[in-house]
């Protein structure tokens, strides 16, 4: 949109409320003028003040995220009530938000749903999607699958990308529809194409695992490669996997390792597993026993069982750390407990050559 800036400047600086929210959008999203949060924060604040509702909400939006003003959460509440009263549908929506997840204010299902209902109700699909979450979670209200469908396929209407994810899950479950991976696929796909990374993902394992199209491994590392570049911890996880197995990529350890190590700082456990196996064996990576029992002890203290086996092994063989029998038998334990079925027999073998 082309607007005369210094036409529009001369307003606000006049005093115009409506002048000066619109020169607040300009620096807020960089139109006809370079992206500058502390002067969109600026201009919202002088037709906040004077009543702007569309000024109050994006006020909020600014202390919310701190941009351009210190964060906040109390006075974005603040300026999206406001406008929230006045039944700005996007305060409403951003209010709901807070109370769901409690910022700024206590957490409050019940709340957050009065706000998500009053913008859905006005056809605003982020809220229609939002209330459908709520649904399906049984957040604030009953849990009902069949009423989020409903929503978020209202929302899918509007092109609201979450949606579109979301209807895809509910037909891969068969939660509040009957079960169809096609229909899945098609709704995961609508999103991925939109650079949903989690949508890319899923559509990934549609692929690699032949559920609702062919199974086709290339196409599934296609998929996994765009969600991991977005920094997707579970794609970047597969795309390791793909390459450490040859499917769908010529094999390749340290393309596997690069891709599990970018997963692995983003504390996903079966990464992490993945790369101690790799410094544990020296696979694509040069070998090293203590490397391999500090990403098996991070997962492990995540409470994921295949890491607390292999730790306690690395405690059982001395690998890595000093040999020690009984934290060997802690992490063991702690395994069989997160469902590890161990092999006992082996574990007793392991432990006897050790000592003898």
């Amino acid at each position: 949109m082309n607007i005369d800036i210094d036409y529009l400047m001369e307003d606000a600086q006049a005093g115009d409320a409506y002048a000066q929210f619109i020169l607040g959008n300009c620096y807020y999203y960089g139109d006809n003028l370079n992206q500058d949060y502390e002067q969109a924060a600026f201009w919202f604040k002088k037709s906040a003040v004077q009543g702007d509702i569309k000024a109050q909400n994006m006020l909020g939006v600014c202390y919310y995220l701190g941009l351009g003003i210190k964060q906040d959460h109390r006075q974005a509440i603040f300026w999206f009530m406001k406008a929230a009263e006045q039944n700005d549908i996007e305060a409403q929506r951003n209010l709901g938000d807070c109370y769901y997840y409690g910022n700024g204010v206590e957490q409050n299902y019940n709340e957050a749903v009065k706000y998500f209902k009053k913008a859905a109700e006005e056809d605003f699909a982020p809220a229609q999607y939002s209330l459908a979450v709520c649904y399906y979670e049984g957040n604030g209200v009953k849990q009902n699958y069949e009423k989020a469908v409903e929503l978020f396929k209202k929302a899918t209407k509007q092109d609201f990308v979450p949606a579109q994810f979301n209807l895809g899950i509910c037909y891969y479950y068969g939660e509040g529809v009957e079960q169809d991976y096609e229909k899945s696929v098609y709704w995961y796909r609508k999103a991925a194409e939109q650079d949903f990374p989690q949508a890319q993902f899923n559509l990934g394992v549609c692929y690699h695992f032949g559920e609702g199209v062919e199974q086709d491994y290339e196409k599934a590392v296609k998929w996994y490669k765009k969600a991991a570049k977005q920094d997707n911890a579970q794609a970047q996880y597969n795309l390791g996997a793909c390459y450490h197995f040859g499917e769908g990529v010529e094999q390749d350890y340290e393309k596997a390792a690069k891709w599990y190590k970018k997963a692995a700082k983003q504390h996903y456990a079966p990464a992490m597993c993945s790369l101690g196996n790799y410094y544990y064996y020296g696979d694509g990576v040069e070998q090293n026993y203590e490397k391999a029992v500090y990403w098996y002890r991070i997962a492990a203290e995540q409470n994921f069982g295949y890491a607390q086996e292999l730790l306690g092994n690395c405690y059982l063989l001395g690998s890595g750390v000093p040999q020690d029998n009984k934290k060997a038998k802690m992490w063991h334990d702690r395994a069989k407990e997160n469902g590890e079925e161990l092999d006992e027999e082996l574990l007793e073998e392991m432990k006897e050559a050790f000592n003898s």
